[in-house]
């Protein structure tokens, strides 16, 4: 014998379904920006210029806001000031530049793609 279903039921229905998904599929894009954060650290300070290597090792990564369906991260340097400098060079006192250590586009450039891997991951197998 076949069962009557309310169109209000049905829709209640998908809806809760969909909301599932939601909530799944945020989760596991929180965690991939999570991991892309660290990776963008580890490869920023793997290609920074080494002294001390207290420069390498001012590398964070910190959570600036989280919600249930988003977050916003920053990867930083505590030794900010020595970012731009180091990355692009500088010009001297005596005249002429400073050699130039790129590490922080490559980072940026790692974690982006390696962020666009794993979305695509996940939505693949459904959240």
């Amino acid at each position: 014998m076949a069962r009557t279903v309310r169109i209000e039921e049905l829709a209640d229905e998908v809806m809760k379904g969909l909301e599932e998904y939601s909530r799944l599929a945020a989760d596991d894009l929180k965690k991939d920006v999570k991991k892309a954060g660290r990776t963008v650290r580890e490869k920023a300070q793997a290609g920074a210029p080494r002294r001390s290597g207290k420069y390498a090792k001012s590398w964070a990564v910190k959570t600036l806001g989280e919600s249930s369906d988003s977050i916003r991260i920053v990867v930083h340097s505590r030794k900010y000031q020595l970012t731009h400098l180091l990355e692009k060079g500088h010009a001297k006192r005596g005249g002429g530049r400073t050699r130039a250590f790129p590490h922080i586009a490559p980072a940026e450039k790692a974690g982006a793609e390696q962020l666009m891997r794993d979305i695509e991951r996940d939505l693949q197998k459904g959240g």
